[in-house]
């Protein structure tokens, strides 16, 4: 059994991910966002889950009496099984035994109503209830059961010898999935992607044959194998074969974990084609379909991506949970190809989507990403779910709650995206304080110790730990917005170009390798081709791109009365961004086109600029990530 304690552990490729057990993040921006997940998130959102019923659903498939009393939509069970996969993940990191009482509870009413044959849903197939897959579209009967098995594959690789039992119930239910859906069966595949990546990691963990049912599914994706519906096949990926497609389409969440999946297939089968198809879509999503905070999905209608450069930022819908599927996908090419491309665009969504999730307190949440936001934002109930996307502050739960479970387990799981290494060396992609403790391929030890305050500061500090008698190869990320990066180590200083940067040498113990990233902040253009940001720009300061906010207007003004004067430049003072903006008050007419308008009272002031991923928590306001200039 592969017990490698990392989300993904594939065979082959250019990168070998290191995982919870060789890398621990010890302090800063993201150790912070990983206490409170643990302290906070995981218990709110178990609390959530009783009390809307979603784990009470298998209490009553056990009992017999689920017909007309199940709680919930029709995929709440998977938000059951990515809670399980957090509380694997935070057990693995933390050896919480309290918590892990918990999670041995929960896996034994969930194994409670497992069928004899391994069926496992409490939606289908019991009296009352509408035949098992008897509605592949909507369903989200496969895509349940890929929650299932990521939760199972955390607990194998983080406790291999934990007797709760979620691993078996798990393969029991893989092994019926095989026998309904292989050659010969169920010829389709579920509406919602996900089983396919789950699969091939279950296979990772024990039987080749769940990856060859992943390939299956990946290769059924695109010929038309599910009912046409209003949205179109293109909302669940059924339009095009994945390895014709040229761009990520339809449903952004679905997209991303299709687009993971299918690289998992590709790297375990060794199908080139099938990656450069990924690649290509990749390529094409990031340079036309994804928003300056790595966010993705422009329309509320169907949660999707738009046409090519269509990014409006006031109708930005960018789900959270489509951040989390774009940072799996990235992950698996950057494993398979090593390019620095990979974790750029996992840091910009890391910081600029996942962190701006969850309030300060972990108990609140965002389910959809605006980039602007035109009136103050109204307060949720907080003893009822709110609509996800009518939420204009962060709300303490959904009716469709997808994204507070997905953002805990990626934080819980955070410190597997942070190294990895190859034959000849370690790689650090994400900048964090941590502890790293690993061995190559052939032995050699390797052990660092990782100082810094980024994003705060720009100074990364790697200490070797231990000698070793052989050279290896330490290797940087330099983000692409770090130009004039310097990189120094024990013999001399050197420009650190973005991309990478290495240094090979036989390392002593206390040898230092500092790399200095350029941390002022600048300004960022859009392509002319997004109409609705033309004439505007953004502030971004290292990883983290910056909002404008109207509590930090005089009289709390409204955003969209503000043009940024580029003249002053922009300046850091006590550690804010500031910049210098023209306010105006407009004047309503009865005709708001025409003749030029007449210029209002223009005042003239500084104003802070805020991390976007802290915007709202100071209360209700207006916010801008996209200011016109002057």
């Amino acid at each position: 059994m592969d017990r490698t304690a990392t989300p993904v552990a594939p065979s082959r490729g250019a990168l070998r991910p290191l995982g919870l057990d060789e890398v621990q993040i010890t302090g800063g921006f993201w150790a912070q966002r990983q206490a409170v997940n643990a302290t906070a998130s995981l218990g709110h959102i178990e609390h959530w889950m009783e009390r809307e019923g979603w784990i009470g659903n298998f209490d009553a498939a056990a009992a017999g009496t689920s017909a007309g009393r199940r709680a919930g939509r029709e995929f709440s069970d998977s938000e059951v099984y990515k809670l399980l996969e957090a509380m694997a993940w935070e057990v693995g990191r933390t050896d919480d035994e309290v918590l892990d009482a918990r999670f041995r509870a929960i896996v034994g009413r969930v194994g409670a109503a497992q069928e004899p044959d391994g069926y496992l849903n409490t939606n289908f197939g019991r009296p009352g209830q509408r035949p098992r897959y008897s509605d592949l579209e909507w369903g989200h009967e496969l895509y349940c059961y890929g929650h299932l098995f990521q939760a199972a594959v955390a607990r194998a690789r983080t406790r291999p010898d934990a007797d709760d039992g979620l691993l078996g119930i798990a393969l029991r239910a893989a092994d019926h999935v095989v026998e309904t859906f292989e050659p010969g069966g169920v010829a389709s595949v579920c509406g919602h992607p996900e089983v396919e990546p789950a699969l091939v990691e279950l296979g990772r963990t024990t039987d080749r044959r769940y990856v060859e049912q992943a390939a299956l599914f990946v290769e059924r994706r695109g010929t038309g194998t599910l009912t046409d519906v209003g949205l179109g096949r293109a909302y669940y990926q059924d339009d095009v074969p994945v390895r014709d497609a040229t761009v990520l389409r339809g449903h952004a969440v679905r997209a991303n974990y299709l687009a993971a999946g299918a690289v998992d297939v590709a790297v375990e089968t060794a199908d080139e084609g099938l990656l450069a198809a990924l690649t290509t879509q990749w390529e094409n999503t990031v340079a036309r379909r994804t928003y300056v905070t790595g966010g993705q999905g422009s329309q509320h209608e169907g949660e999707s991506f738009g046409e090519d450069f269509v990014l409006p930022a006031d109708r930005a819908y960018s789900e959270t949970c489509a951040g989390v599927g774009s940072v799996m996908f990235s992950w698996r090419l950057l494993l398979a190809q090593g390019l620095p491309r990979y974790a750029d665009l996992i840091e910009r969504t890391l910081y600029n989507v996942v962190a701006t999730s969850p309030s300060h307190e972990g108990t609140a949440y965002y389910y959809t990403n605006t980039l602007h936001q035109r009136v103050p934002g109204t307060v949720p109930p907080a003893d009822a779910p709110s609509p996800r996307a009518s939420s204009s502050l962060r709300a303490p739960w959904f009716a469709v709650s997808c994204c507070p479970p997905n953002v805990a387990r990626m934080l819980a799981s955070l410190a597997a995206y942070v190294a990895t290494t190859d034959d000849d060396g370690l790689q650090l992609h994400q900048y964090a304080p941590a502890r790293i403790r690993t061995r190559l391929a052939d032995g050699r030890r390797v052990e660092l110790d990782v100082e810094t305050d980024y994003p705060r500061e720009g100074v990364v500090r790697a200490t070797v730990v231990s000698a070793e008698d052989r050279p290896w190869t330490l290797t940087l990320r330099v983000p692409a917005w770090a130009h004039g990066a310097t990189l120094r180590t024990p013999d001399a200083a050197q420009p650190a170009p973005p991309g990478t940067v290495s240094v090979r040498r036989r390392f002593a113990a206390g040898d230092v390798v500092e790399l200095h990233l350029p941390m002022h902040p600048r300004i960022s253009h859009p392509d002319p081709r997004i109409d609705a940001v033309r004439g505007c720009v953004a502030v971004e300061r290292g990883p983290e791109v910056l909002c404008l906010e109207s509590v930090d207007l005089a009289g709390h003004a409204d955003v969209s009365g503000v043009r940024l004067d580029v003249g002053p430049g922009l300046r850091e003072v006590d550690g804010r961004v500031l910049a210098t903006l023209r306010t105006t008050a407009p004047a309503d007419v009865a005709w708001p086109y025409g003749s030029a308008h007449p210029e209002q009272p223009v005042t003239r002031t500084d104003v802070p600029l805020t991390a976007y991923h802290d915007w709202a928590n100071r209360g209700p306001s207006t916010m801008r990530v996209w200011l016109p200039v002057a």
